[in-house]
């Protein structure tokens, strides 16, 4: 019989189980179940030298409990809300518990036990209010042969006790402030118990303890703010303009909480702000204010437009929640929705419910619109914002990746009928500045013969030429010699500042039909040879007691070139490096020069090739590379040539000053390190 209700019991969980999976689609929480937490337990004595205790455990995520009661006798099970007894001999136990969850995972906690026969003795009681929760009294008891206490906060028509262990707290909120009569019952297993009576006067918190809760950052055009410390305030707003409200009994107080300032409306009859300037709210989504008040009350909300008559004026109520901040982000629609115009806004007006009866604090009054997304580089197809527009014969559109669906990508449909000048383009929010970024790379995919591609910059402030197209311009046309996937890198050498960015899949070529995409258009330096110190993209990496730095050079302040001031206290071999984008080909020319400057006395240089991709040594440097060491023996500019062995491929240009020799110290230049 036992084994048919046991598997009947499998059969029912499994059927819970595949219910679950049938109505939720998955039975993931498993995955993602924590172990119980939070374990403890009340004491429930007989109090009649029996030595019987009531054990009721609790516990977070628990199913059932293993109760070791610490006296050398066998652990029982109890499940979640229940409670098991147990017969103890006087003494003190260590009661252990050990809770189940739902997929077996367990947690643990130990719960000491005083069992005696003696009456409690040397009852300590502290009461004390709630320093958060307004008309809260805690109370903490502790006695000698005690194992759990009752408390009485003698509230008229609440005659039950509040119960816990012994060293423990026990809290009630009282339904008004006043003084009470607290009685405190201290009990063990012993017949008699100990008692403690007091007067207390619990009080209710009638003022925030807390500030409001932070704001979060916003641009400063997508804010307009009356009062707030977070963002910039209406200049010249006054808080308490003379309406006549005192006259309705409303008072008014700026208060302050450790440095934070709110506004106080007392006994909130109406109250009112005068606005330092007339505000256009028009483009704003939602209204923001913070309301705190210890009173059961709600509150009206008028922006007030110039020139509306009183009959004519529209709120919003909130109901408020006392003792707690309430923050309402309230949709501009539900004023406009009555009819208000918000072009012309010049004032605020509150008023409470009940007429005169609550206090607030207000903290955090301003308007707000979502954030701005801006159309800049980079330019990753991730937002509608980055829609370029099409011409001619072209057409275009946010697709999916064709090589990778999970990756959005820009597409553009060329039909071949605008001459070759079909194209795409995106005006930028933050123009691109050529002469502090002179590279912008893109990846382009084509499926076609090869062809080229024009990128094209545009000042769309500069005057029109007849087709009403921007004079000042600036355009390079770059080959595309695969399919699929290539990064095409676009150099300017204007030195100009462009907010427009055109893109040809052809640049004048009229039978190049079909659909492109692209992705990824940044303004990011493409490093390779030659490398001429000329851009920030070519800042070198300095190691050990090396520093580098772009520098004027030392004979023509209009010439940049790099700089390495060396400490000498890596033992010889501090240096510089840079990572390429283009890998140096050995094969047909092996040849690298560099113009190096000293003041020195004569030394070495030494330049290392390295593969990065190959494997490390000990040191982490990698283990596939050439170097060669030229002498300089001469002050000033000198132009050094590299003569490597043939072959191999390296996209890491190493420089060391010395190459080895500890006191090798001082400042030096290097300019146009060149492949012959």
């Amino acid at each position: 019989m036992k084994a048919i209700k046991y598997l009947l019991s499998a059969v029912l969980l499994f059927s819970v189980i595949w219910s679950c999976d049938d109505d939720f689609g998955s039975i993931d929480f498993v995955d993602s179940a924590v172990a119980p937490s939070d374990l403890s337990a009340t004491f429930e004595p007989t109090q009649d030298n029996s030595g019987v205790v009531v054990i009721t455990p609790n516990g977070v995520g628990v199913v059932s409990y293993s109760v070791d009661f610490g006296d050398g006798s066998s652990p029982e099970t109890v499940q979640q809300g229940q409670s098991i007894s147990h017969t103890f001999a006087e003494g003190t136990y260590d009661v252990k518990l050990v809770g189940t969850g739902i997929t077996g995972l367990k947690g643990e906690t130990t719960v000491p036990l005083v069992v005696s026969f003696r009456a409690p003795e040397n009852l300590e009681v502290v009461m004390e209010n709630s320093a958060t929760v307004s008309k809260q009294v805690n109370v903490t008891a502790n006695a000698d042969f005690a194992m759990s206490f009752d408390v009485y906060f003698g509230e008229p028509g609440m005659d039950d006790p509040v119960s816990g262990n012994i060293g423990e707290t026990v809290s009630y909120v009282y339904a008004e402030p006043g003084v009470y009569t607290v009685r405190v019952v201290a009990k063990g297993a012993a017949i008699a118990t100990t008692e403690f009576t007091q007067e207390f006067e619990a009080i209710a918190i009638v003022q925030p303890i807390a500030s409001a809760p932070d704001q979060p950052n916003r641009a400063e055009e997508d804010v307009i703010s009356v009062f707030s410390s977070k963002y910039n305030d209406i200049p010249d707003t006054d808080y308490n303009p003379d309406w006549g409200q005192s006259g309705q009994g409303s008072g008014y107080g700026m208060f302050e909480l450790n440095g934070d300032q709110m506004l106080n409306y007392t006994n909130l009859s109406y109250q009112g702000i005068q606005l330092g300037a007339i505000q256009d709210v028009t483009g704003m989504e939602m209204l923001h204010i913070d309301i705190w008040t210890a009173d059961d009350m709600s509150i009206d909300i008028y922006p007030l437009q110039v020139g509306v008559p009183q009959e004519e004026e529209k709120f919003v109520t909130k109901q408020l929640v006392k003792d707690q901040w309430n923050s309402f982000d309230i949709p501009m629609t539900e004023f406009t929705d009555q009819g208000l115009a918000v072009d012309q806004i010049h004032q605020f007006k509150f008023v409470g419910n009940p007429w005169a009866g609550g206090t607030v604090f207000i903290d955090n009054i301003y308007f707000w619109k979502t954030a701005t997304v801006y159309a800049d580089l980079p330019i990753t197809f991730d937002s509608s914002v980055e829609t370029f527009e099409a011409f001619l014969d072209a057409e275009f559109a946010i697709v999916e990746d064709p090589t990778d669906a999970t990756n959005q990508v820009g597409q553009i449909t060329n039909y071949g009928q605008g001459w070759g000048w079909e194209g795409v383009k995106l005006a930028l929010d933050t123009p691109i500045d050529v002469s502090a970024t002179p590279t912008l790379q893109m990846d382009f995919h084509t499926d076609t013969e090869p062809h080229t591609v024009l990128l094209k910059l545009e000042d769309s402030s500069s005057p029109k030429d007849g087709n009403g197209n921007p004079t000042v311009f600036e355009e390079i046309w770059v080959d595309v010699n695969e399919t699929g996937w290539s990064n095409l890198v676009f150099n300017f050498t204007s030195g100009l500042t462009f907010d427009t960015v055109v893109l040809f899949v052809d640049g004048g070529v009229y039978d190049i039909t079909g659909v492109y995409y692209f992705d990824n258009l940044r303004a990011e330096e493409y490093v390779a040879l030659p490398l001429t110190m000329d851009t920030p993209g070519q800042t070198f990496e300095a190691f050990l007691d090396a520093e580098f730095a772009l520098a004027a050079d030392p004979e023509d302040a209009s010439n940049s070139v790099g700089m390495i001031t060396n400490y000498g206290q890596g033992w010889g071999w501090e240096g510089v490096k840079l990572a390429l984008n283009e890998w140096i080909d050995l094969s047909t020319n092996s040849t690298i020069t560099m113009d190096f400057y000293t003041s020195d006395q004569p030394h070495k240089v030494l330049l290392k090739l390295e593969d990065s991709t190959s494997p490390k040594d000990g040191n982490g440097n990698p283990t596939v590379f050439k170097e060669l060491e030229v002498d300089v023996t001469a002050t000033g500019w000198s132009n050094l040539a590299f003569d490597f062995e043939a072959g191999g491929s390296f996209d890491t240009v190493v420089l060391f000053v010395n190459g080895g020799v500890y006191d090798i110290t001082g400042t030096y230049y290097f300019d146009n390190i060149t492949q012959q």
